[in-house]
């Protein structure tokens, strides 16, 4: 009866991380550039008892362990906001900035430019193109990003953002809202930026709002199978004590 407990609780314990998981989608449904996120669990099963007094097999006794994040990488919607630091890439391929930690790869193409003319993030990392970051002068105007990502100015061509692609997508870890870590980025192949356009969040509030029904339910479920167990050792406690 302590095994039905822990294999409850093992199976409470991820249910309370997708939930946290699904709110933190939800709270991310109009950040740009955000990707959803799911989680993957999987069976872990207990090794059996090995003393030579158990002649009999043992039942297999399975646990839920919390084995990974999963990313959505899909496109999200493409919206529209005429800003000329507003760039999204339509197709494969990521955005690199400059951070404290290192180089990191986004799809938020939310750019500003800071007070020193460096054209950053929103959260102030700098922009990278083929050559580095880039410093806009006080008198520079008609800033014009092309669809290969050529960056010009009243003052001519200032340069070229560098957008990367990942050979296994799937091995990026996220470490920020929209920031990913990646090994081994490569030039992506013809990417398509374009500028006055943002891309939205790929989270689907419907899907997310049923999916946090489905894991309420499923936790009130597992709590009341968990109470029914807990009821059963107490009756069980109770007529073993009444046995003469």
């Amino acid at each position: 009866m302590e095994n039905a407990q822990l294999v409850g609780l093992s199976r409470q314990i991820v249910l309370r991380r997708e939930l946290d998981l699904i709110a933190n989608n939800v709270a991310n449904v109009e950040t740009n550039g955000f990707k959803a996120q799911a989680l993957l669990a999987k069976e872990q099963r207990m090794a059996p008892a090995a003393d030579l007094d158990f002649r009999g097999s043992d039942r297999p006794i399975s646990f839920v362990l919390d084995d990974a994040n999963r990313y959505d990488l899909s496109a999200g919607q493409m919206i529209t906001t005429g800003n000329d630091l507003d760039v999204a890439v339509d197709g494969k391929g990521w955005f690199a900035v400059q951070t404290a930690q290192g180089e990191r790869y986004t799809r938020n193409g939310s750019f500003a430019i800071a007070a020193d003319g460096t054209v950053v993030t929103r959260d102030g990392n700098p922009v990278l193109t083929e050559g580095g970051p880039l410093v806009l002068q006080p008198n520079e105007t008609r800033l014009s990003i092309a669809a290969d990502g050529t960056i010009s100015t009243s003052q001519g061509v200032r340069g070229k953002l560098r957008v990367v692609d990942f050979a296994d997508a799937g091995s990026l870890k996220k470490v920020g809202e929209t920031l990913f870590q990646g090994t081994n980025p490569q030039p992506a192949t013809l990417p398509r930026l374009v500028q006055g356009q943002l891309e939205k969040s790929n989270v689907r509030a419907v899907e997310q709002i049923s999916r946090l029904i489905e894991v309420g339910r499923s936790y009130e479920a597992v709590a009341s199978w968990m109470g029914k167990a807990d009821e059963l050792r107490r009756n069980a406690i109770e007529k073993l004590a009444q046995v003469a």
